[in-house]
């Protein structure tokens, strides 16, 4: 091989070098300015108080033994909004292991959610069953309402006859409100939830049909996390600010051949509140629709404006306020409970 050969591969490798060394720096230049324009906060504004939202918790739909405390009493109580009690006094005390048998076979009414609390003998409220205790009554804690809608006549039954069949075993004696009284309530949780919950949504519609793996790699490349089976844009506390769907599903369930559109899904109930909830969600899309060569358009299949993201902001932080005041801070789990 002759000196100009050999100097010729040389120069070929150092062109190689430079456009790759280019390339990565442009990238790292982008997400800089991304992340000077769209900063973190320590705090969401209307969070209030400087308190930091506890992590979401998938929400469950079945019979849920809540969390525990090391020590004293559970910290979780019932919540007389959104839930409806069913207590059944015990008339001698239950011994946790015969009652944590019983309450495994409890069948949950419907999509509802059910949380399950305890007084010991001897004084104690408990969110969870604990070895080596007794047990002196208990209640059945059901969702009100949720997206599913209000609690029916039939789920309540199914509660009330799952009740019925505890207390027969343990010899105690049932209380709880009328089921006219519960539905009526559940009907104006439901009315109510419904007039504050919002999603926005934006479409990446893909010129070629990608790999859910091709899809799934860029995603995590601009900074997607995994978050139980989707991948999320995550906040400082520890929550998902938006995710995304691949053509209808969450990402890490996505099992098609081929994708041709990516959504982008802002929940506002179950994310936290945020000045520049649209406009963080809509920067990353127009990063997206560069790598994976798409068209952004928003959830009506209409071109997204770069003027148009400050007032959708502001109406999207309005829409924030408005979930704060009925009770409902976004992101919290007694939000995410009602809002699944």
């Amino acid at each position: 091989m002759s000196d100009l050969q050999i100097g010729l591969i040389i120069l070929g490798i150092v062109l190689i070098l430079v456009v790759l060394i280019f390339n990565w720096w442009q990238d790292r230049q982008i997400r800089q300015k991304m992340q000077e324009h769209f900063p973190e906060r320590e705090h969401d504004p209307l969070m209030g108080g400087g308190q930091t939202a506890p992590g979401r918790r998938e929400p469950g739909l079945g019979v849920r033994e809540p969390e525990v405390e090391q020590e004293g009493d559970d910290a979780s109580e019932v919540d007389p909004t959104t839930e409806v009690v069913i207590d059944i006094a015990f008339a001698q005390a239950v011994p946790s292991a015969s009652l944590h048998t019983a309450i495994q076979a409890l069948v949950k009414p419907g999509s509802k959610q059910i949380r399950i609390f305890a007084e010991r003998e001897g004084g104690g409220h408990r969110a969870r069953l604990r070895p080596n205790e007794a047990y002196v009554s208990m209640q059945l804690a059901v969702l009100l309402a949720n997206r599913s809608g209000p609690l029916t006549d039939i789920e309540w039954s199914q509660l009330w006859t799952a009740a019925q069949g505890l207390a027969e075993r343990f010899d105690g004696a049932i209380e709880a409100p009328e089921q006219n009284q519960v539905l009526a309530r559940a009907v104006e949780l439901d009315q109510l939830c419904a007039a504050l919950d919002a999603q926005v949504g934006l479409i990446l519609r893909l010129h070629d049909v990608l790999t859910v793996a091709e899809i799934s790699s860029v995603l995590k490349e601009v900074g997607f996390l995994p978050y139980g089976r989707q991948l999320a844009w995550m906040s400082d506390t520890g929550l998902s600010r938006f995710t995304a769907m691949l053509d209808g599903v969450p990402a890490l369930d996505a099992q098609s051949s081929g994708v041709s559109r990516v959504d982008l899904v802002l929940d506002l109930p179950n994310s936290p509140a945020d000045e520049q909830a649209f406009s963080r969600m809509a920067s990353v899309g127009r990063d997206l629709s560069r790598r994976l060569k798409a068209e952004l358009l928003d959830d009506q299949g209409h071109m997204v404006s770069d003027t148009a993201d400050q007032a959708i902001d502001e109406q999207l932080l309005e829409l924030y306020g408005r979930l704060g005041q009925a009770g409902f801070e976004a992101g919290t789990e007694r939000t995410v409970r009602v809002f699944s």
